[in-house]
């Protein structure tokens, strides 16, 4: 099999340049791969997909009449990004997360950010994320968003650009070890040769983080990892991680708040509670504090946390800086707390909110991607190129009732890579979720992270739930002459 008839596209392409030919990064894959008799790439895919459901590697999708729980779609063709490319990645994802975590820490203290004219007041206290219960909390060491996954996109140049920011439960890197597993398995000689930087020590990051940050005076605290339960879209992940971590697994009906500890029942009586690491929506872990009709959390948790007897991570209120409306004050953030200029730029947008804005919105609807500010998933967007005039007309009704609520944006000529489609190649939109781990005085990124492809063609929507997929990213260092990686 062979990338003879694979057509890039004017698109960026992941593996191969402008004129068709492997980028340096990529040739040993790509020679591998043309190396290979005809026919076994699919049978290494078709074996693949059939490990991903022994493994029970799956995500369950809300409201399908077909069936709720499916494997996520796989691609065997890795996607390559050069390690002196991806130091300056991480490098602005290590910016950004310690301007956002000032931010959150500001807005729910002193406010000096609104003091100073740089963002206005109301924009933050109509988000749909900001908790007025969570005023004065003091996080353990300061720090709100301890576990982040920031959505990243390539344009048509290469360039890196952050499309969001997901700091309250961001999900998929279960996927990202997994798909390690994998490729290694089809590719080890090609993946030792090209020095892939490993990703086999998160959950080992994570649960130093998670020790790190624990009450004070707790030298072996116990960590729990909370869950909705197995029907939630992402328990595969839940219960991974905390295998991974050997940290307990418990649902909102596994604890009691006993006065002063949050505990968890246990054959052995009540076992004391440290640091959660929560998978739960904020508005669902205490229903003394907030939806007094929820059975998913713990009543009293929040009285334990206040009291500094518990860390939660991610700490409730950080949906504040996931709102899409926010996001577009990040650059501004970073250089009021750091005095820096962004490393990594924003995806230009439009706050529907200003009426001139708006206005440009409404004018341009065939041309941008209009998405909401509060929604994730995919759900709720209007990808103007791609839309019908019926579509069009709808949003505009909609962004005149709430401007608040939405942005807008240019759509992006988002970068491709090569994915197997029966005996064939074609080119298919990705994107990138790295996963940054911040404790305050430093930040773990896990190199490359989770690629989600866009597997139908000519779609921009990578989301599994709306059939997207995922790929293996490696992170090579052929060019620096490092040693190379073991997993």
């Amino acid at each position: 099999m062979d990338f003879k008839e694979y057509d890039s596209g004017n698109f960026f392409d992941e593996l191969f340049d402008n004129q068709g030919t492997a980028r340096n990064d990529a040739r040993l894959l790509v020679e591998a791969i043309e190396r290979l008799p005809e026919g076994d790439l699919r049978k290494r895919q078709d074996a693949s997909e059939t490990a991903m459901h022994n493994m029970g590697i799956t995500f369950n999708v809300y409201g399908d009449q077909a069936g709720t729980e499916r494997t996520i779609p796989f691609d065997i063709v890795p996607r390559i990004i050069n390690g002196t490319e991806w130091n300056a990645v991480e490098a602005g994802l290590k910016q950004r997360i310690q301007a956002v975590n000032r931010f959150i820490d500001d807005i729910y203290h002193r406010r000096e950010i609104i003091a100073d004219g740089v963002i206005p007041e109301w924009l933050f206290t109509s988000s749909k994320g900001y908790l007025p219960q969570c005023q004065d909390l003091n996080p353990p060491k300061g720090v709100w968003a301890h576990i982040t996954g920031t959505d990243l996109v390539r344009d048509e140049n290469g360039t890196f650009f952050v499309l969001e920011d997901n700091l309250r439960v961001p999900s998929g890197v279960s996927y990202v070890l997994l798909n390690r597993v994998l490729m290694k398995r089809n590719f080890p000689e090609v993946f030792h040769r090209s020095q892939v930087r490993r990703v086999v020590d998160y959950p080992d990051q994570l649960n130093k983080m998670l020790h790190y940050l624990a009450p004070e005076g707790m030298e072996n605290p116990t960590v729990a990892v909370l869950t909705p339960g197995m029907y939630n879209s992402a328990y595969f992940e839940h219960a991974f991680l905390a295998r991974q971590m050997g940290a307990q697994l418990v649902e909102g009906r596994d604890l009691v708040y006993d006065g002063k500890y949050v505990c968890a029942k246990t054959t052995n009586g009540l076992k004391r509670i440290d640091v959660i690491y929560r998978r739960i929506d904020d508005d669902f872990i205490d229903p003394e504090v907030f939806r007094p009709d929820s059975a998913l959390g713990c009543r009293g948790l929040m009285t334990a946390y206040r009291e500094g007897r518990l860390t939660l991570a991610n700490a409730p209120g950080t949906g504040v800086a996931d709102d899409k409306v926010v996001y577009a004050f990040v650059p501004d953030m970073i250089r009021y707390y750091l005095g820096e200029e962004p490393l990594l730029p924003n995806v230009p947008t439009h706050l529907c909110y200003d009426e001139k804005a708006l206005e440009y919105t409404l004018d341009n609807l065939e041309e941008l991607v209009v998405k909401p500010a509060s929604e994730s998933g995919g759900y709720g967007i209007l990808i103007g190129p791609r839309s019908t005039e019926k579509e069009r007309n709808a949003f505009v009704k909609v962004l005149r009732e709430n401007p608040r609520n939405y942005i807008s944006q240019p759509t992006l000529t988002l970068s491709r890579a090569p994915v197997l489609v029966d005996d064939h190649f074609e080119g298919r939109h990705v994107d990138l979720r790295p996963f940054i781990l911040h404790r305050g005085d430093d930040s773990y990124v896990l190199p490359g992270g989770l690629t989600r492809v866009a597997l139908k063609k000519g779609s921009l929507v990578v989301n599994s739930s709306q059939g997207g997929g995922t790929k293996d990213t490696w992170v090579v260092d052929l060019e620096t002459g490092m040693e190379a990686a073991s997993c």
